[in-house]
């Protein structure tokens, strides 16, 4: 196994003391009515001289020039904004209105130095977590303080801490944060009323967390193997999905034929799965029992970009 750790004195200092209440959930997802049909829309990732994330069509959202830019960053549910760290630690929120750029820092003190300390939103993209600079808990394994705040900037507040705090995720009921470790060394779950930390069973290896069901009970990850190579903890544009329990660790099986390219929870509980396919790949919707709602056909032009949200 080729392990990579986070660089040690790389996140700044917190400039400033975080309060320690807890932060509001995110809105749960309506219980009535039937979702409507996805139309396969969607926010993707493209790598090259630097981090662009678009829309399906195309269309500009974010990206990133900045020289001290590692990526951490990280698309909100509704397509419309983007959240990063910038070299001093900045958390900002960026957005494209009319062709042109508009950024706001909202938050100082975010860990800083290694690309999967990225910021998480919520299911209603109000709110943002995020791993600050902050040492928290204590003991031989060094936990992370994790911390949310508006998109607007208001309401700082903290979580808790966490031995995962890489690719974070937000259960949609805003309960649950989920992150694998720094060294790939298992998940850990982020009970935020609780404030408390615990690993999930049943995950030995993993360098991607992609999503958590609404209700936190299903955590989907890039599960790794002892001699896999654990990568530099970037963004991935696609990954082998595995879904397991939090609280038993079974391993989910996922109901769908071909090569998986991912697989994300939506706010309503529906799982969307990505296959490959020429010209273009395949999302195929899914129901809380594994029942295929839907196959969408993506556009060509995404076929090699990751996708980073699904708006519709």
């Amino acid at each position: 196994m080729k392990y990579w750790a986070l660089a040690a004195g790389a996140a700044l200092a917190v400039s400033a003391a975080l309060p320690a209440q807890a932060a509001t959930p995110a809105q749960s997802p309506a219980q009535s009515g039937a979702p409507a049909p996805l139309t396969g829309q969607g926010v993707y990732l493209s790598y090259g001289n630097d981090v662009r994330v678009l829309k399906s069509d195309g269309r500009p959202v974010w990206g990133s020039r900045a020289a001290s830019f590692t990526g951490q960053f990280s698309a909100s549910p509704d397509g419309r904004k983007v959240a990063w760290i910038d070299g001093k630690g900045r958390l900002h929120v960026s957005s494209a209105t009319a062709g042109k750029t508009v950024d706001k820092i909202v938050a100082r003190g975010a860990a800083y130095g290694g690309p999967c300390l990225t910021p998480a939103w919520s299911a209603d993209s109000r709110r943002i977590a995020f791993p600050t600079a902050a040492a928290g808990g204590s003991g031989n394994q060094e936990r992370t303080t994790v911390a949310a705040v508006g998109a607007d900037g208001k309401g700082l507040s903290t979580l808790g801490t966490t031995l995962g705090p890489c690719h974070l995720t937000w259960s949609a009921d805003g309960r649950a944060l989920a992150g694998y470790a720094g060294d790939t060394t298992g998940v850990h779950l982020l009970a935020t009323g609780s404030r408390t930390s615990t690993r999930v069973p049943g995950i030995k290896l993993a360098n991607h967390v992609e999503s958590l069901s609404p209700d936190g009970r299903r955590v989907v990850v890039n599960a790794i193997g002892a001699n896999a190579n654990a990568g530099d903890g970037s963004w991935p544009l696609s990954f082998t999905p595995s879904i397991h329990d939090t609280r038993t660790g079974k391993k989910i099986t996922i109901p769908v034929k071909g090569r998986l390219l991912g697989a994300r929870y939506l706010r309503d509980g529906r799982l969307v799965v990505r296959v490959a396919g020429k010209p273009g790949n395949t999302l195929v919707v899914l129901d809380s029992s594994g029942k295929t709602l839907q196959r969408l056909s993506e556009k060509a032009g995404v076929r090699n970009l990751g996708l980073l949200q699904i708006l519709g």
